[in-house]
């Protein structure tokens, strides 16, 4: 009787610590989840230089970020009952701030790539783009394929998957990589870059807002993915499934084109008053 009701008190301790480390590796596993409900908000790490989807402007005079990014993040936040907080800064720190802890999401046109899903996870996208490259409209003539780019000069935004489509399609021509596209479109303007890359929107929204710039008629392959997804750190099933079934609503519904394409306007009309 003895033996027999040691071992079951062993296996009642047994299944006791089992159930501890079980709901310990749950708790772990979904910690960003955890935090962002206690603190009573998201906070989202963004580059708010990609019109339309993260750009600054007016709003009833005051400098505000917006775009179709930042209303996919405020879906998001809904969806997880919290505020939301954006925390700026470059975009070749955007990823690290999840694993340093900083932000809870990184959204900010970021480009879901088998390289990036070694270290994060990635939500179903929620936009496809391609690339394309600008140039001065003076030199539409001068540039019409990607071989007439040899000797030239083409800059991209550091830490984006555009610095690897640009060595892939321009192949004889020196790369500049700089932290701002603002800085990027600059140097071009005044000469010091002949092309610049960027994903179609916000070639766009650039062009539109600089008469003399265009985007060259020359098709850019790239094997890289290229479609946005919000990022976050590993292991955070539960942030993801809620984040998953924001996007995947706003996408079946149309009303993620139809954000775009509102920051798109948004972004070629200036401030709003």
């Amino acid at each position: 009787m003895k033996l027999n009701k040691m071992l079951t008190t062993g296996l009642a301790v047994v299944a006791c610590l089992l159930l501890t480390a079980c709901g310990g590796e749950t708790t772990q596993e979904n910690q960003v989840l955890t935090s962002i409900e206690e603190k009573g908000k998201v906070v989202i790490a963004m580059n708010p230089e990609f019109p339309p989807f993260e750009f600054r402007t007016l709003i009833d005079g005051k400098d505000t970020i917006v775009g179709a990014d930042v209303e996919l993040a405020k879906a998001i936040a809904d969806e997880l009952g919290v505020e939301v907080e954006f925390s700026s800064m470059s975009f070749n720190n955007v990823l690290t701030s999840l694993q340093l802890g900083k932000a809870d999401l990184a959204i900010s046109g970021i480009s879901a790539t088998e390289e990036r899903a070694k270290l994060y996870d990635f939500s179903v996208p929620y936009y496809q783009s391609v690339n394309k490259i600008i140039i001065r409209k003076a030199d539409l003539a001068t540039y019409a394929t990607s071989e007439s780019f040899e000797g030239a000069t083409i800059g991209t935004q550091k830490g984006t998957i555009q610095e690897e489509v640009a060595k892939a399609q321009f192949t004889t021509a020196s790369f500049i990589s700089l932290e701002q596209n603002g800085e990027l479109i600059n140097e071009l303007k005044s000469g010091h870059l002949d092309g610049v890359v960027f994903e179609e929107p916000i070639a766009k929204a650039y062009v539109a807002n600089n008469d003399d710039l265009v985007i060259a008629d020359i098709a850019i392959e790239t094997s890289i993915s290229d479609s946005y997804a919000v990022a976050m750190n590993k292991n955070n099933p539960a942030l993801k499934e809620k984040v998953d079934k924001v996007i995947t609503e706003l996408v079946e519904s149309g009303k993620m084109a139809q954000m775009v394409e509102d920051a798109y306007q948004l972004s070629i009309s200036g401030s709003s008053e």
